[in-house]
């Protein structure tokens, strides 16, 4: 992997008092499609913008492109006849009307899945044809009681769908935007014969995605090295979760941030995706993972108090907004390439605050 560009150390005034700060080159217009090259930090869409819209959605997908998200993210299962639909999960209870359509109330089932028993309704008991009378619903509705004015409202879509509204986006907006799928329960699907990957490179090949319009991740590496064996030259993201390890992989989330993880990793991924308590100050992760010519982008922010650490909480709600810019501040000033983000409209401002704080010059 190249080694990432030298970045020069400033003092960050906003979102930390004292926070030494490693600030990306000149940002451009036209940059707004990088990949973490050291000109400034990535905003990715998470699920679109579902701070705002129910997650998954064209209108998610395409508020977060109007707001200056430079990726989207759709998350990835597949249906009985294998087809790639964009759900966070493939039990779709808390996301779509499925649970007050009586047609469907036979499809009610529990299933083991990564360890673990889920019951409800699931995208592999369902037909594409079948999926499409759905219709989607926002999934933390007591927390985000807005956005239910758009429940039933729009269809699931396809990944293929994802790439087609991605161009089109990219086109209106006149600025290439990247689609970021990740690889959801991959093992789970193999063992029941309905491999994500082969049907995810059929896509990509189709579509000609490139390294500058798609971005592979998962927390499972197995899935990862199924794609890189593919000889995609897509740049692959190693997801890094909070507790215990990637199913199916006998190391945790832990050994994967040692220097020897991060090694490991470089060697099939040029992407570490950990969560955003992983690269809190005073971590070296960021820092050792940029000396193993790995780019960080932490997952996932949001505005609300109950996701922000105790810092950046304002108020005792929990579900009021708090001090999300100050959030971002520190993070960009510790050298993240990417935060993926529920909000993106706040994390572009962010961000070009943070610009302009450091580099005046180059601060839109």
């Amino acid at each position: 992997m190249p080694a990432l560009p030298r970045r020069r150390s400033v003092l960050l005034a906003a979102g930390a008092s004292g926070t030494l700060a490693a600030l990306p080159g000149p940002a451009r217009a036209s940059d707004h499609g990088d990949h973490g090259d050291g000109r400034r930090p990535v905003v990715i869409g998470h699920r679109g913008a579902a701070g705002w819209r129910p997650e998954h959605t064209e209108g998610s997908y395409a508020f977060a492109v109007r707001s200056g998200a430079d990726w989207i993210e759709p998350d990835l299962v597949p249906t009985k006849d294998h087809v790639l639909v964009v759900r966070h999960e493939n039990e779709i209870s808390q996301t779509t009307d499925v649970s007050s359509r009586p047609e469907f109330a036979d499809r009610r089932a529990r299933k083991l899945i990564d360890g673990r028993w889920v019951e409800g309704w699931f995208t592999e008991d369902f037909t594409l044809a079948e999926l499409k009378t759905l219709r989607t619903v926002e999934r933390l509705p007591l927390v985000r009681n807005r956005n239910t004015v758009f429940n039933g409202r729009e269809p699931i879509l396809t990944f293929q769908e994802t790439v087609d509204l991605a161009r089109r986006l990219s086109r209106l907006h006149g600025r290439r935007i990247a689609v970021f799928p990740e690889t959801k329960h991959p093992a789970y699907f193999r063992s029941i014969g309905l491999p994500l990957e082969p049907e995810l490179i059929r896509v990509i090949r189709r579509n000609r995605l490139d390294r500058h319009s798609c971005v592979v991740q998962s927390f499972e590496p197995a899935s990862l090295l199924l794609m890189a064996e593919a000889g995609l030259r897509l740049p692959l993201w190693q997801a890094i979760g909070t507790t215990g390890g990637p199913f199916g992989h006998d190391l945790t989330y832990q050994q994967m941030t040692t220097a020897q993880g991060l090694a490991r990793i470089a060697e099939y991924a040029e992407w570490i995706g950990p969560d955003k308590s992983w690269v809190a100050p005073p971590s070296p992760l960021p820092a050792n993972a940029h000396a193993a010519g790995l780019k960080v982008g932490a997952y996932t922010f949001r505005a609300e108090n109950t996701y922000l650490p105790a810092a950046f909480r304002r108020g005792t709600a929990a579900h009021d907004f708090g001090d999300a810019f100050g959030e971002y501040a520190l993070h960009y000033g510790i050298g993240v390439d990417a935060v993926v983000t529920d909000f993106p409209d706040i994390a572009v401002l962010a961000r070009q605050e943070y610009c302009a704080l450091v580099r005046p010059e180059h601060g839109t």
